[in-house]
């Protein structure tokens, strides 16, 4: 694997937008050692000025490439909507800057196989902000999993879901052209979480509801594999539950609610069910923050637990989700 060459004391951080998530990433950024935001930018001056005073980073632009230009930051932090990701990622990359990305990383495949054909050519490290990955209750249910825990797993199933009709139609959510409908926004995790724990399907099934506006609202998939099925589902129209089970031929295990960010799981074998209580720091962002942190002291230009490979496989399952289910964005033709 080819390696950075620059040693890093104090990671600077240069943030890419300032929405919601920006924020809640900024927070838990102060919970790192030796990292720091020092740049803020966004398309509205003054709202970028705004985070940065109240994060206390030195610099703010109102120009996306004003900031990748700069010698401020060494990592940037993708936080704008969807269909930006690909277009900032590759012209921070190009200006010899490392990328964190929010997830999706791309719209498809395209643009992820695009991506990373820029952070080889750059030489530089490209992550896809996927910090479900790296909170430690889903890192020790692997590893209970692999580890043959509950034996040969046999069936899983999970959800994320909430009520988001009564967004802005012209906002993120529910706005085609912004990428919008649950599939990409959501349903990324618990398609995500079949990946970890099984791999890549044999065959795949998927059943959409459509809004008014034409995204997806409600998406139900079925994962095949030789001896397990995957049941998964994301939607707009209504809360659920929210709590993973992954189940195999010595028990099960239960992630709890919300399980994309949770602090524990429940083993149950037979009649005896153990609650571990795993904890975590702050919303949960400082592990893939110190997942970038590692990465770069180490000199990788990938993680080598949420690689490349497995942002294009995870890609490629959400393009053939949406395939199936018929969802397709009109800047896609």
């Amino acid at each position: 694997m080819d390696k950075l060459q620059t040693p890093f004391r104090m990671i600077r951080w240069g943030i890419v937008g300032a929405g919601n998530i920006a924020h809640t990433f900024a927070k838990d950024m102060a919970l790192v050692k030796d990292n720091a935001i020092t740049a803020v930018a966004s398309r509205d001056v003054t709202k970028a000025q705004e985070f940065a005073a109240h994060y206390n980073a030195p610099h703010a632009f109102g120009s996306y490439e004003d900031l990748f230009k700069s010698d401020t930051v060494d990592v940037v932090y993708i936080a704008t909507p969807h269909t930006s990701h690909a277009a900032l990622s590759i012209m921070a990359m190009d200006y010899k800057k490392h990328v964190l990305c929010e997830k999706p990383l791309g719209i498809n495949g395209a643009e992820v196989a695009r991506m990373l054909e820029k952070a080889k050519e750059n030489k530089v490290f490209l992550m896809e902000a996927l910090w479900t990955r790296f909170n430690p209750t889903i890192r020790k249910v692997k590893e209970l999993v692999e580890n043959g825990e509950i034996g040969t797993l046999g069936y899983l199933k999970a959800d994320f879901a909430f009520y988001g009709l009564d967004r802005d139609e012209k906002g993120r959510i529910l706005n085609p052209a912004l990428a919008g409908g649950s599939i990409l926004d959501i349903g990324i995790y618990p398609i995500f979480l079949a990946y970890l724990l099984l791999g890549m399907p044999d065959n795949i099934t998927a059943k959409s509801n459509f809004h008014k506006t034409g995204v997806e609202v409600q998406t139900s998939m079925i994962f095949e594999y030789e001896q397990a099925q995957a049941i998964l589902y994301s939607g707009l129209s209504s809360n659920s539950e929210m709590k993973a089970e992954i189940a195999g031929s010595k028990g099960s295990i239960y992630i709890k609610p919300r399980w994309h960010e949770t602090f524990g799981y429940i083993v149950q074998k037979g009649q005896e069910m153990t609650d571990v209580e795993v904890g975590k720091v702050g919303k949960g962002y400082s592990y893939e923050i110190q997942e970038v942190q590692h990465c770069l002291e180490a000199g990788l230009l990938q993680s080598q637990l949420w690689s490349h490979k497995n942002s294009t496989d995870l890609c490629a399952l959400l393009d053939t989700v949406r395939n199936k289910a018929g969802v397709r964005f009109p800047f896609e033709g």
